[in-house]
């Protein structure tokens, strides 16, 4: 593993083979192996430890001695830790099993492989796809280039496998199996979802500040200026936002100048030219492609800017504006009119016909409505990107989910951005808690096409500025974008013709005549564009880097 990168794994019980960590390592448990890597202190790492057994929390939690304690010795290891505040894993090690819980939301992932000595698991794909001496999954990419709807329990590497949110990995002497531990709880009255949600988003908050040291935050939309306010209750907060040179009001600007707290400190970041989508920037290799893989000027110059350990906001608008699913349940439940009238008002904001969102509402066709405004395909991808997907269930919870989890899966990538430039990144938003307390409310009360994220305002409104709880539109940058593809246009035509293309995924034509069209600022396809460009960055990263090395335990060493 890379310096500054944090990372922790293990291997079958009663391992008879040359055991091997990754170079750095600290051997934890010896049978069953168990190591860190990486600066794992305070919240990041809890241990327990009982007769013939132990357990360890790796992620942010506040799991204490007594909490330990009671999860060692639970016959259901997922439920005694479901609600705990943070984003952790666990591995807990009891009679010759091991099992290590993947976190519902997939905040803090866990990979395993199999080696010529067994299983070995880890948080990191790319150590372990140095360790099985394979490279990216074509596959996988395929996937990501189509939709970013790429297979839970697949990496980006080839047989380097994933354990999907919620679930677990168990390992015995025999061998491996994942199963489910987490499942969506069952809604209830609305006003608790409210209450629910305002506790969950504290203590996710509360988690990762409670120390009182001080932290920097993302001051723009709804969902940031929440984790703001909640924030500065626990120590002194820094709130950063963005603005183009030359630009001293409006927007984000001034729904950052309506907060006032005693703790807070406000301050602007000017984004210049240096800071355009697509500069060209050296990427740090990690897991998979980053989701500010064409904001990465941008994104290490604002971290730069703040402090160690920073909160951003992202999953807010997964859980909070979702895509229109609820019309699903709606036509479900014989809420006809409802339906009718929602598809209307969520249509006409988007400037489309609400036959189509109807018509699939009435099939009941959930994975159609969530692609609802995604956008068009992309003709630069040949017919054979494509690749098997996992199945979308067919209500407006599991369709949430996949999307949080997804968003959560992409922004783990900028964690390890993050992680190389020195700054400890959280997103709270993505914490299984907080998906329990939103999944509590009725999928037709979490949405409103008349009112912004009304499920946070209503559990968080009394705190926030009376502009902000009024607030009905979010800033783009679609305009930087097109800016940036003008600017950098040779730099991007380079691309056309590197890895994706070398494994037939793109048609490099096509590709280069959508990049001349976006620099005169034509209607583009952003989020595909912006897939095809993470991935080829990535790629190349991946390829310069060194690969994580491994190395084996003697005797002596595998002793804790």
């Amino acid at each position: 593993m890379s310096n500054g990168m944090r990372g922790t794994g293990g291997g079958q019980p009663g391992g008879t083979g040359s055991a091997v960590v990754p170079q750095g390592a600290r051997v934890r448990w010896s049978d069953p192996l168990w190591w860190t890597v990486g600066n794992w202190a305070g919240r990041l790492l809890c241990l327990g430890a009982g007769q013939s057994a132990r357990i360890a929390v790796f992620g942010v939690s506040e799991a204490g001695a007594a909490d330990l304690a009671r999860a060692l010795a639970a016959p259901d290891l997922g439920a005694a830790v479901r609600g705990w505040p943070g984003a952790f894993g666990v591995v807990r090690a009891v009679d010759g099993r091991v099992e290590v819980l993947a976190d519902a939301v997939g905040t803090v992932p866990v990979y395993w492989t199999r080696t010529a000595t067994g299983v070995v698991w880890s948080t990191h794909a790319r150590a372990l796809a140095a360790l099985a001496g394979d490279g990216p999954d074509p596959a996988w990419l395929a996937a990501y280039l189509r939709d970013q709807r790429v297979p839970a329990a697949r990496s980006a590497f080839a047989h380097v496998h994933r354990v999907p949110p919620g679930q677990g990995l168990v390992l015995t002497e025999r061998g491996a199996g994942v199963s489910p531990w987490w499942s969506a709880p069952a809604p209830g009255p609305y006003m608790g979802a409210v209450a629910r949600l305002r506790t969950a988003l504290t203590g996710a908050v509360r988690v990762r500040t409670g120390a009182g040291e001080p932290v920097s935050t993302d001051l723009a939309g709804m969902d940031s200026t929440t984790l703001t306010v909640l924030a500065e209750r626990y120590g002194p907060v820094t709130g950063i936002t963005a603005h183009p040179r030359g630009v001293t009001a409006g927007g984000d600007l001034d729904f950052a100048r309506t907060l006032t707290l005693p703790q807070l400190t406000r301050r602007t970041f000017e984004l210049t030219d240096r800071h355009l989508p697509f500069a060209e920037a050296e990427l740090p290799a990690t897991d998979q492609p980053p989701l500010s893989a064409h904001l990465w000027a941008m994104f290490s110059a604002q971290l730069a800017a703040g402090l160690p350990v920073h909160l951003t906001g992202d999953g807010g608008d997964h859980l909070f504006q979702p895509a229109p699913t609820h019309l699903a349940d709606l036509v479900a439940h014989g809420r006809l009119l409802r339906a009718a009238r929602d598809a209307g008002q969520w249509a006409r904001l988007r400037r489309i016909s609400p036959v189509p969102l109807l018509r699939d509402a009435f099939a009941r066709d959930v994975a159609a409505l969530a692609a609802s405004g995604v956008g068009a395909t992309a003709p630069w991808l040949t017919p054979g990107t494509a690749c098997h997907r996992d199945p979308v269930d067919r209500n407006a919870a599991a369709a949430l989910t996949d999307s949080l989890r997804a968003a959560a899966r992409r922004a783990q990538a900028d964690t390890e951005l993050a992680a190389s430039a020195g700054v400890e990144l959280h997103n709270p938003y993505h914490d299984a808690a907080v998906l329990d307390a939103v999944l509590t409310a009725r999928s037709w009360e979490r949405v409103s096409s008349t009112r912004y994220k009304p499920l946070l305002v209503d559990a968080f409104g009394d705190l926030l500025p009376a502009r902000h709880r009024a607030r009905t539109t979010k800033g783009t940058f679609e305009t930087s974008f097109h800016t940036g593809v003008r600017a950098r246009l040779p730099h991007l035509l380079d691309h056309c013709d590197g890895h994706l293309a070398a494994l037939g995924l793109i048609r490099p034509e096509r590709l280069r005549a959508a990049l001349h069209r976006a620099a005169l600022g034509a209607r583009t396809p952003w989020r595909a564009l912006l897939a095809v460009y993470g991935a080829e960055i990535w790629l190349r990263a991946v390829g310069n880097a060194p690969a994580p090395t491994w190395t084996v335990l003697t005797p002596a060493r595998r002793t804790p």
